[in-house]
Parts: C-alpha cells; structure tokens; sequence
C-alpha cells in the first residue's frame, strides 16, 4: 500500500491507469475513495492519483495545529515520490482549496485545475465543525455526509450504501485531527491573490453545494465567487467581457450533461473568435 512521508506526516494514496496524470484530492469528511467513479472512468486514459488527505483514511491523523499550506505539500510531496513533475490537479471542498493554493504557490506543478464546490475564502462554518467532530465522530460524520449531499440522496438505496461506505471507518478517524482540517482551511483567504492565477481552472459547483452563493439559481454556468473575483480584475476598462478568463465557470443542476455541452460550445466559439482575430 503506498505512502509519502515526503513532507512529514505519513500521507496514502492509490494510483490506477496510465497516461497523463491526474491528482484528485477529497472532501470532508469523506477520503480517497470519493473519486471511485472518476476513477474509474478516467484511468482508461490517464494516471489517476486519488491521495487521502491527512486526518482521513489511511493517512496520519495530526492534532497539532497545521495550515492549508501544509496540507497541500502532502500533495506535492506525493508527486514528488511518483516523480510527476505536472499534473491536472482535480480537487472537492477542502480539497479544492488546497487545489486553489497549489495553483497560486505552484503554478508549474499545476497543469490546469478543476476546482469542485470549493471557494477562494474561509468557511464561516469552521467554529460549528470544530465543535461537532470534538464530541461523537461516528454519529457527527454521518450528519455532515449527509449535508454534503443533495437532499434525499442519503435516503436511497445507492446514498445510504455510499454513506456508510465511508461512515463504517469512523472508528479509525481523530475529531481532534478534522478540527485542525477545519482551523487550516479556515485561516487561508486566496481570494485577493485569485488575479496572479497562472494555470486555466474550472469551477464546477453543484445545485446543491453549500459553496454556490443561495441567492442564484441554478443556470447552467453560474459564475462561483472565485470565478467573478478573477473576471473583476481582468476586465478591461469599457468593456463588459474580460479579454482573458483562467477561471471557467459550470454549475451542475439536473441538466449537467446539456448544461455541460452547452459551456463546452461557448468555450469553443470564444476560442475561435479568439483565434480569428490573430
């Protein structure tokens, strides 16, 4: 079973198929087995690197305080010992901010992001989690589980079995370590430093995350904060449509596979008119 101690705490991962390489970091409260699907999709054509993040899975599990920065140098740490010198870094929640960080600190270790139900700024429900992973971590866990997922989802017969899945090992896991998760994700604001982006991103958000500002409705690309943040600084004065976006914006609702084809074809006319005026 493969490890990386390469920035100290001992981090796992798995690895499946060949080709050019991809880096999927989980969620909270969930570990590597939350990119299962993708996995298993993508690895007929790429190198799929699913990394447990400390506190989760089989990684060490800190309850000393850490940062966002630590956490991502577990992934570069990984990558490091795999001897990946640039990869598409794929990355949910939390891990889509230890994602956003790679990209801001590491521009020439990320090819290109895809950031999903994350944000540039702090959670304002960090004090709320802290407190609930300090007392029963079993019960706790399958509440967040849960709330991480659409609603009725965990009432079926394919949500109940994937929610156990992961809520069956909460004996393995420290809430004490999860609070630290939460303090280090809570204490990094990226937001200001979103215009110096360097690799191309997207941002996916789903109809139901948590990390999708509530007063939009679900629209096929629904610009997320991050989004509109680096549209705001690379606006041209005069002009309603900035002449660069690193940042490309897909919200999934219920329509994702036309939602999806119809911001494909945007980016494709964009990238032609683009090109016609070289």
């Amino acid at each position: 079973m493969p490890y990386s101690t390469r920035n100290g705490p001992s981090i796992h991962y798995q690895i499946a198929g060949e080709g050019a390489p991809i880096v999927l970091v989980h969620a909270n409260p969930f570990d590597h087995r939350l990119w299962m699907y993708q996995t298993a999709r993508w690895s007929a054509f790429h190198t799929i690197v699913s990394v447990d993040i400390r506190g989760y899975g089989r990684s060490a599990k800190p309850e000393s305080p850490f940062t966002l920065g630590d956490m991502a140098a577990d992934v570069i740490g990984v990558m490091d010992d795999l001897g990946i010198a640039r990869a598409v870094i794929g990355g949910c929640s939390v891990g889509s901010g230890m994602a956003l960080l790679m990209g801001l600190d590491h521009p020439e270790r990320c090819a290109a992001l895809v950031l999903v139900g994350g944000a540039s700024r702090p959670s304002v429900n960090v004090a709320a989690r802290v407190a609930g992973y300090a007392g029963d971590v079993r019960d706790y866990q399958h509440k967040h589980l849960r709330e991480c997922t659409a609603p009725g989802f965990g009432d079926t017969q394919l949500g109940a079995w994937l929610l156990n899945m992961f809520n069956e090992r909460a004996d393995t896991l420290s809430g004490a370590s999860i609070g630290q998760i939460f303090r280090a994700r809570g204490s990094a604001d990226m937001q200001p430093r979103l215009a110096g982006m360097r690799p191309p991103v997207i941002v996916v958000n789903g109809e139901h995350d948590m990390s999708r500002p509530r007063n939009l409705s679900p629209t096929p690309c629904t610009l997320s904060f991050a989004a509109q943040a680096t549209l705001a600084r690379s606006r041209t004065p005069g002009t309603s449509t900035p002449p660069c976006c690193r940042f490309s914006p897909v919200t999934v609702s219920g329509a994702a596979p036309s939602a999806i084809a119809r911001a494909r074809q945007r980016r494709s006319r964009s990238r032609a008119h683009r090109n016609a005026g070289n």
